[in-house]
């Protein structure tokens, strides 16, 4: 069968039948003649073998260039015949099946490859699989024009992780031991049970647990449920203990919106009987019950260092939904807007941003009511105001609520004549109106070894307002007293930043402050984490 399709055979049988009708001449030269060219034909078959073989490879390689050009350049139908999925052991099939579901309904091979990367990264953001592959591969070949896609999924070996580590914030003078445990899968729907404790030496612990379902019934978004108990110690900066019992459900959670509801129920104490009058006023019992939504949208190219982008982050909060007269009553928003732009030269980039809350109690008579103490601004804290993000909190040089609205602590009388030793303490009550903004100007230092580590210097300035508007203060309340209520400060200096965490040392020189207030020109230490 090779020799007919051989051309070389094909033309030795046209020359030996223009032979024959000649007269047959020489019959034994042309037998002889005959196997000569036999044995030249199998020779020639045998190397023109590896060539058919390359030739295959060129074809191959042809037709798959062909391909990858026609994706590109125009629209390829092609319909889904079936999902397949293996690997999933404990995995519910069903869990897999809704986060592949738009595989299904691609219309062509374009649609059905960017559906795949799609399915891919949300198996993978579950948090309970090693590895995911994705494979798309030939439908039947009674149904051309299908495609069978095969999910192979590899769970995690180990389902129960941990960590912990010792964490400080030299800005505060604390420190907190903190470790967690993570369980994965465990009912095969995804769930992840964590419990975390952090205990703070000086300041804060909290005991939580908590469990998340990336499906709930019909639900297209994570639902989670955590429950806390907090205590956090404010003695220092404003004479109370807080501890808070709660519970947290988790009820929207996508990439720029998050809405979850609250509910605790809060203590208030002060066991140094030092607090001043306006929080004696606030210790206690509070139900707290709000709603709190946050919309969140980050374009910046990093939270560490950025050099381009921006960022912005509004957050609304409803309290005292719970039909009940001890529940608190208010809102609070809070909006910040960060921008960062390259300045094409020695790796400098201008960051700046201006960050904004207000809160106000809401009832009958909201406007001779104090808003709840714990939910008030606090501005002060040597955090970086470029890596920290979601509203007025920091300003460098002061101290952690070392600014804003104060009180002189209560005079203890010892006998009929002394008084403790110390009248200048103040409490700190915070604000219901705070405003920030900065500006912050990042360069390379000159030095290679410097610049490939990602160290650099910096430039900024700070400034910031803390107001009350609450038991009828905003009748007071004037744009030249507003102007006159800012602080801020400037500096310059060195930046480390790692994968974690952001370190600054920093000289800070307070340019302007009020006399009540908690601040210091020198070298101060922070550390800062985007998280």
């Amino acid at each position: 069968m090779v020799k007919e399709d051989n051309p070389i055979s094909q033309v030795d049988e046209d020359e030996d039948e223009k032979e024959s009708s000649n007269g047959g001449e020489e019959e034994e030269e042309d037998d002889f003649d005959e196997d000569e060219d036999e044995d030249e034909d199998e020779e020639e078959e045998e190397q023109q073998l590896p060539v058919t073989s390359e030739s295959r490879m060129r074809a191959e390689r042809a037709r798959m260039e062909g391909i990858f050009h026609r994706i590109s350049s125009e629209r390829v139908p092609l319909r889904v015949h079936d999902v397949l999925i293996k690997g999933n052991n404990k995995t519910k099939e069903s869990l897999i099946e809704a986060e592949v579901e738009a595989l299904k309904n691609a219309t062509s091979v374009q649609e059905l490859l960017q559906a795949a990367t799609i399915a891919n990264a949300r198996l993978q953001k579950l948090d309970i699989f090693d590895s995911v592959n994705i494979t798309l591969d030939s439908g039947p070949p009674e149904l051309p024009g299908t495609s069978n896609v095969i999910v192979q999924v590899v769970e995690s070996k180990n389902p129960l992780t941990g960590d912990i580590g010792i964490f400080t914030k030299p800005e505060a003078k604390s420190w907190s031991l903190e470790g967690s445990l993570k369980l994965k899968n465990l009912f095969g729907y995804g769930d992840l049970w964590d419990g975390s404790l952090s205990y703070g030496w000086d300041q804060t612990s909290e005991v939580s647990a908590g469990v998340s379902l990336p499906r709930f019934m019909r639900l297209l978004t994570p639902v989670m449920a955590r429950v806390s108990l907090l205590s956090q110690d404010w003695l220092k900066f404003s004479s109370y203990k807080e501890q808070a019992l709660g519970l947290s459900l988790g009820l929207l959670s996508t990439k720029n919106h998050d809405l979850a509801y609250n509910i605790s129920w809060r203590t208030l104490t002060d066991p140094s009987q030092m607090a001043s009058k306006s929080i004696r006023r606030q210790l206690g019992h509070g139900l707290l019950s709000h709603l709190k939504y946050t919309f969140k949208i980050d374009r910046r190219n990093s939270s560490l260092r950025p050099t381009r982008g921006f960022a912005f982050v509004s957050t609304s909060q409803l309290g005292g939904i719970f039909p009940d007269y001890r529940s608190l009553r208010f809102i609070r928003q809070e909006v910040d807007l960060r921008y960062a732009l390259p300045l094409g030269f020695a790796g400098a980039a201008l960051n700046f941003g201006v960050a904004g809350g207000v809160l106000f109690p809401w009832g009958n008579g909201f406007l001779n009511t104090p808003a709840s103490l714990p939910d008030r601004f606090f501005l002060g804290g040597n955090s970086s105001p470029v890596c920290t993000l979601g509203g007025p909190t920091s300003l460098l040089g002061f101290k952690t609520r070392g600014l804003g609205p104060s009180e002189p602590k209560r005079q203890v009388k010892t006998n009929s004549e002394d008084t403790n030793s110390d009248t200048s303490e103040r409490d700190f009550l915070g604000g219901d109106l705070a405003v920030t903004a900065f500006a912050d100007l990042s360069f390379d230092l000159p030095l290679k070894v410097l610049r490939d580590s990602n160290i650099h210097a910096h430039a900024f300035a700070c400034a910031g307002s803390l107001t009350k508007l609450t038991e009828n203060a905003f009748q007071d309340f004037s744009f030249q007293k507003y102007r006159d209520s800012f602080r801020s400060s400037a500096g310059f200096g060195l930046i480390v930043p790692t994968k974690l965490f952001r370190m600054e040392v920093n000289y800070c020189y307070i340019v302007r402050q009020h006399e009540e207030d908690r601040a210091k020109t020198g070298v101060q230490f922070s550390f800062s984490s985007p998280l």
